[in-house]
């Protein structure tokens, strides 16, 4: 029998996303009920960190059928070539269970090029070297070492790598698992990308009775991600020419051994040479017998991390600042320094009316921003209202501010070009009306990462005013076109694995408050005002900086409020929504399957919205699929809709300019 829960689901997102957006306050008490009744009316898909809810998904998605292993079968014997892939593990004092259940995950593997190659750390007790001899007896691809003393993980992994003869070299430690697959979905892709050097997977644990849970579904590769996290472990893979070239892991980095050497390898490889995988290829055991250096010593782990990350950056010549990431103080945020001097920034915004909305705005960036060097340029689009005018006299005493005259129908795209034009900055800032200093350092946070080299556009953590997710940067294809990465989240809530922690990579943001350089925002054609004049906007102009070669990047660390309701009209009207419908069409013609394939929102989570739910059906088929004798099914993004959460406004008097902006 089919669960009704689903269609009662999409009908009460559809209840949720019809209420005019001024209803702010009875859209968010319908979403506090919607998500204690139906599991939230916003979003579809299991939470990947409820233990059952995952497990329901492992049953569904990720346990192999007979049918599976006989299509990879079929694709080992067609492939042209098969890599040796090393699988490199350090030992130490290992449980016998748990040692042998390792060696056996390795041994059970349906790629059947590999070597184990282990090094016991001089062990104080005999089984693990009588397992290892027991396990090389019975399967020749199983060499191992045994070290006079004791030199921790760096120095025993180094000692297995010595014993290392393939192309590519998987680290493992010893008491985790792989699951069957994994090293063939590793050389499936070496196949598919032969100049790879470094290949990672997604990850999960294991309990003491051996269930899975608490999974990582990771994006594609995030340089910063990187930094403050170890994106990389696990599975972590290798070319072993790479590592040599590096001098192999580095000793007294013990905990973070491996960010250490994924940070110096992806350095060396560059990011067009490094693929993910996404796939939970690694189970990592987190209870049921002794624990982990990185359990059992956290702090001088998390020590550790912060030196390899500062390393890197000082290899980079980046003189940054270390400090606890404030969600998840294990990880870590760096604070990059400005330029000497600061960049002159033109903080635009456009408006009509609304005068309270823009006094605050303008109050809260003139008097409460830590910034030396800015511009305050008002585009005005026809004000009218007495206490407007009057605004903007009061305004005009600063030295700082400009009103830019733009009458006319609303366009957001063309006020923001005409702004753009007439800037003096070297960065621009584009701010929406009903935004909200929150704390004085935002801008120098955006500042910061919008001078860096390579990056093309950075968008800032933004709250309602009741502190939940307004803006955790945009995901594309999610409800259609685009939508808002956690929308509603609660303001202490750190993400999927730290998301909404760090400052990452992502494939566009929001236009409410967008800092990007103005040589960039030129280079690119500014705003696309003739097609785009009110939706999708952003998304658009994210996508071709994109394409011109830099990254999009979103940071919590710029933290501001957005009355998005406060500056929206309603647009169910007839004509709104045939302007609506026509720039839906603009973006699926001019970027048609990037629409479908964020690289940063795994493949894994549903594109019914942005909330990094679990897919009922993952939307990238495995490598074996077509060796498959029959077909199987792959999800499909939802059409766009004509009215959701990602609408836009509909009247010149809202400035601000797009869906969820």
């Amino acid at each position: 029998m089919v669960s009704p829960r689903p269609l009662l689901r999409r009908a009460w997102r559809g209840l949720w996303s019809a209420l005019p957006a001024e209803w702010l306050p009875l859209r968010l008490r319908l979403g506090g009920l919607g998500r204690r009744l139906l599991g939230s009316p916003a979003t579809g898909g299991a939470d990947p960190d409820d233990p059952r809810a995952y497990a329901a998904w492992v049953a569904r998605c990720d346990t192999l059928t007979d049918a599976d292993r006989a299509a990879i079968a079929r694709h080992i014997r067609a492939m042209p070539r098969r890599p040796l892939i090393s699988v490199v593990m350090p030992a130490h004092d290992t449980p016998e269970p748990l040692l042998r259940a390792a060696i056996a995950s390795v041994r059970a593997q349906l790629w059947p090029r590999w070597e184990l190659c282990v090094a016991d750390d001089a062990s104080p007790g005999p089984q693990v070297a009588r397992v290892l001899a027991e396990a090389a007896a019975a399967d020749p691809r199983i060499r191992w070492v045994r070290r006079e003393s004791n030199g921790h993980i760096a120095a025993a992994t180094n000692s297995a790598l010595a014993l290392a003869r393939g192309d590519y070299v998987a680290l493992m430690d010893h008491d985790d698992l792989l699951p069957e697959h994994a090293l063939y979905r590793v050389a499936a892709e070496i196949e598919a990308h032969p100049d790879c050097a470094l290949i990672y997977s997604d990850e999960d644990k294991l309990d003491a009775a051996g269930r899975r849970f608490g999974p990582y579904f990771k994006p594609d590769f995030d340089p910063d991600l990187l930094l403050g996290q170890n994106l990389v472990s696990h599975l972590g893979v290798f070319r072993r020419d790479l590592i040599a070239a590096i001098g192999g892991l580095r000793e007294g980095l013990e905990g973070s051994q491996d960010h250490d050497l994924a940070l110096r390898a992806a350095a060396a490889a560059g990011p067009r040479r490094i693929r993910h995988i996404p796939a939970i290829l690694y189970h990592w055991r987190q209870a049921g017998g002794r624990r982990s250096f990185s359990e059992a010593q956290l702090a001088r782990c998390v020590a550790a991390g912060r030196r390899a990350t500062a390393d890197a950056l000082a290899a980079q010549g980046v003189a940054a600042r270390l400090e606890p990431a404030p969600l998840a103080p294990a990880w870590t945020r760096v604070v990059r320094p400005l330029p000497d001097p600061a960049p002159l920034v033109s903080v635009i915004v456009p408006t009509r009316d609304r005068a309270a909305l823009l006094a605050a705005c303008a109050e809260g960036v003139l008097q409460r921003t830590d910034y030396p060097a800015l511009e305050f340029l008002v585009v005005d689009n026809g004000s009218e209202e007495p206490e407007t005018l009057a605004l903007f006299d009061r305004l005009r005493q600063d030295a700082r501010v400009r009103i830019i005259a733009a009458p006319g129908p609303f366009n957001y795209s063309a006020l923001n070009n005409q702004a753009a034009a007439e800037a003096r900055g070297e960065i621009l800032l584009l701010l929406n009306n009903d935004v909200e200093v929150i704390e004085p350092g935002w801008l120098r946070e955006m500042a910061s990462q919008a001078m860096r080299p390579g990056v093309g556009a950075v968008g800032a953590r933004l709250l309602y005013a009741d502190g939940r997710l307004q803006h955790g940067g945009v995901v594309l294809g999610a409800g259609g076109v685009a939508n808002h990465y956690r929308l509603l989240a609660e303001r202490e809530d750190a993400g999927h694995a730290g998301s909404l922690a760090l400052v990452r990579e992502v494939a566009a943001v929001t236009g409410a408050c967008l800092a990007l350089r103005a040589a960039v925002y030129q280079e690119v054609g500014g705003l696309d005002a003739a097609h785009l004049a009110v939706a999708f906007n952003d998304v658009d102009l994210c996508l071709r900086i994109r394409q011109a070669g830099y990254r999009i990047l979103w940071t919590p660390f710029a933290e501001l409020y957005h009355l998005e309701s406060a500056s929206r009209g309603s647009d169910l009207r007839p004509d709104q929504a045939r302007r609506f419908a026509a720039e839906i069409a603009t973006m699926e013609r001019r970027w048609g399957a990037a629409l479908t394939r964020d690289p940063f929102y795994n493949p894994n989570f549903s594109l019914e919205d942005a909330q990094g739910r679990l897919a009922e059906t993952p939307r990238m088929p495995p490598p074996w699929a077509p060796w498959l004798e029959s077909p199987i099914s792959v999800a499909r993004p939802a059409r766009p809709p004509r009215r959701g959460p990602m609408a836009a406004p509909a009247s010149p008097a809202a400035a601000v300019p797009s869906p969820r902006r």
